[in-house]
């Protein structure tokens, strides 16, 4: 599966940029990708954008993208990639002016201006012959690509080692690395990093800061295995991140670790009294005055996402409540962790808190935005969810965790009030089997913040949470969601879903869309071709049957 740091975006995220497009178009946006594009007579960068409709169609949305495909920008109307129709992608990610697409099938498309990439103003296909592909990761000139298989490959510049072997570079053809078994790849600016299903980490590239973390400031141009402290050992690596010249480590129990560089300007390591390490900056005095050349813990418990940007030199990380901050930011350097008032919904969101305007963190889908006008929360309140300080009961989703207090959930759920009542009221730990991680997740968090975001991937098993906890303010948003996304594209998806939970509120539009869209079309279908009107006659009357005998 794809690599996807964001579940969503908030839909007034980029209100103000998306403001010339017609509004209607706006509304059918599932998905957003922001690129930034490096401007060489200004020395700065722009940001333009790629688009996907939920008919799964893609677009390009800005001057410079759009002239790598040769189309013709209009600020009041994203541009169609024609080449990537009907294709449903499922990964994008890009470097400095270039940008690979991986679809649902495994094949990885690439537009770029640079001429290296041989891309002729067109998307081109980069793999050949029965190759497919689950997983890509760009840095600023480099491409790795990760079979199906476990096997991984890479693309692009080599000057410090990044794509492994000798100091040749390849932008025509891949490269094989020797390597199976991987589940994850990385690259940040100018170096690359590798999980594998045995749960080792390996890194290769630029290493000027030390952003290997393999004890020294030496470049690798083959992969070299990192050793983590004998304390973090029994944790497993689930995930990865990596900006322009640091390396960020998530241990499944929450732990964080990072090595390298954060800031453009040389950061130390300050020792307190403990002995605990913590960030500081050059001209601190510290008892440490070298940047981490290995991986250190950052004084940061219960993480559960991170996300980097190798264009900018700041980390974010996310406990599942709040999301923190650290780096060089709009309001200076900020040398450890800061909790981002406002309570922003996604790492995207944080970002515009940080920086002049927001970033996106990989595919990222753009979701709407329910938020309680009776609204509860506090802070408090909010520090009851998934707080490993402060809980009396796990929910249990495969091998993840989400931390609560039954008090609480008794006091603002019927359902959980009657589940942790009798036999159940000393229970720990609640395993969870019908709903995803992410949806109950989702709920919980509902419940703690008076708002919920909801999207199609969502939608099915929160309406059926909805009804099983019989929550009628999850089950009025989860309509109100349908009926606005209800269109002729959605149509199959959502049916299924107006007639198994009986939703007769979104009768009259299903009945609307019938009469306006698809009957014309089964009208023409039948002037094309006169034997579909047999077929066509023999369901209506079939169907009326049962009436007619009545």
């Amino acid at each position: 599966m794809a690599r996807l740091t964001d579940n969503f975006i908030d839909n007034e995220l980029f209100q103000n940029i998306f403001e010339p497009i017609d509004q209607e178009f706006v509304q059918i946006i599932e998905w957003i990708y922001s690129l930034l594009i490096h401007q060489e007579t200004s020395k700065t960068f722009q940001r333009e954008f790629l688009l996907m409709t939920n008919d799964t169609t893609t677009y390009a949305y800005g001057e410079h993208i759009c002239s790598w495909l040769s189309l013709k920008h209009d600020m009041t109307r994203p541009q169609k990639i024609s080449i990537l129709d009907d294709m449903k992608i499922v990964q994008i990610d890009s470097g400095l002016n270039f940008v690979a697409f991986l679809t649902e099938d495994g094949n990885v498309y690439l537009a770029s201006n640079d001429s290296n990439w041989q891309t002729n103003n067109t998307c081109r296909l980069i793999n050949i012959g029965n190759d497919r592909f689950k997983m890509i990761a760009c840095g600023y000139k480099h491409l790795l690509l990760l079979r199906q298989d476990g096997v991984l490959f890479a693309m692009g510049d080599n000057a410090y080692g990044q794509i492994t072997g000798s100091f040749l570079s390849s932008f025509e053809s891949m490269v094989k690395i020797d390597f199976k078994n991987v589940k994850l790849i990385i690259c940040g600016r100018n170096h690359s990093l590798v999980l594998t299903d045995e749960g080792k980490v390996y890194s290769w590239g630029k290493n000027d800061h030390g952003q290997l973390g393999l004890s020294d400031k030496n470049n690798r141009n083959n992969p070299s295995p990192i050793v983590f402290p004998h304390d973090s050992i029994y944790s497993q690596i689930i995930d990865i991140a990596a900006g322009p010249s640091h390396s960020l480590f998530l241990l499944k129990n929450g732990q964080l670790l990072s090595c390298g560089n954060n800031y453009e300007k040389r950061p130390i390591i300050i020792a307190n009294n403990n002995q605990q390490p913590s960030f500081g900056l050059n001209g601190l005095t510290g008892f440490n005055l070298s940047i981490p050349l290995k991986p250190t813990e950052i004084l940061y418990k219960n993480v559960q996402k991170i996300a980097c940007s190798k264009f900018h030199f700041f980390s974010l990380a996310h406990d599942g409540s709040s999301y923190y901050a650290w780096g060089e930011t709009k309001s200076g350097i900020w040398s450890s962790p800061r909790e981002l008032d406002g309570r922003p919904k996604s790492f995207s969101a944080a970002s515009a808190m940080i920086l002049e305007s927001p970033i996106t963190f990989g595919l990222t889908s753009r979701i709407k935005i329910f938020e309680f006008h009776e609204s509860i929360s506090t802070k408090s309140i909010i520090r009851l969810f998934n707080n490993p300080d402060n809980y009396d009961v796990k929910f249990v989703i495969g091998d993840r965790r989400i931390l609560a207090c039954k008090c609480y959930l008794k006091s603002v759920s019927d359902y959980y009030c009657l589940m942790f009542s009798g036999a159940w009221k000393e229970k720990v730990e609640v395993e969870i089997r019908d709903y995803s991680y992410e949806t109950y997740y989702a709920y919980l968090r509902m419940l703690h913040y008076d708002c919920i975001g909801i999207n199609q991937n969502m939608i099915s098993q929160l309406i059926d949470l909805a009804t099983c906890y019989i929550d009628k303010r999850l089950m009025k948003h989860c309509k109100t969601f349908i009926r606005d996304d209800l269109n002729e594209q959605t149509m199959p998806t959502y049916l299924q879903l107006i007639s198994k939970y009986e939703i007769k509120e979104l009768y009259d539009k299903l009945s609307h869309i019938t009469i306006e869209q698809v009957l014309p079309k089964v009208t023409d279908s039948i002037l094309q071709n006169n034997e579909n009107s047999i077929e066509f006659l023999n369901w209506f009357y079939n169907q009326r049957r049962p009436f007619i005998s009545k």
